[in-house]
């Protein structure tokens, strides 16, 4: 799998997830339809954990939940392990 597509893959999806949050954000105080948990950590699962967490932060949703405040981390902290046990390339220059 070349390497350009895996940065586009994961611009893609992290712009999603931080979408998402600020769609969910504006929806919440219209006490409009939501989007469901589910579908915010399934996009932060899938390689946007970095979008939801800026996105979390920037609107200030979903901060009270202690599975989002803790757990979009734990997801970031694992992808990352995940690319360097994948990618040995970005784990000597993630390593210094």
């Amino acid at each position: 799998m070349p390497a350009c597509f895996v940065i586009y893959y994961l611009t893609a999806v992290n712009l999603l997830a931080f979408a998402l949050m600020g769609i969910d954000k504006r929806r919440a105080v219209r006490h409009a339809w939501r989007i469901s948990e589910k579908s915010l950590f399934t996009a932060a699962i899938l390689g946007g954990s970095i979008g939801a967490i800026a996105g979390m932060l920037l609107f200030r949703h979903k901060t009270k939940h202690w599975y989002f405040r803790y757990g979009l981390p734990c997801i970031l902290i694992l992808q990352i392990l995940l690319l360097m046990i994948c990618y040995p390339a970005f784990r000597n220059s993630f390593l210094w």
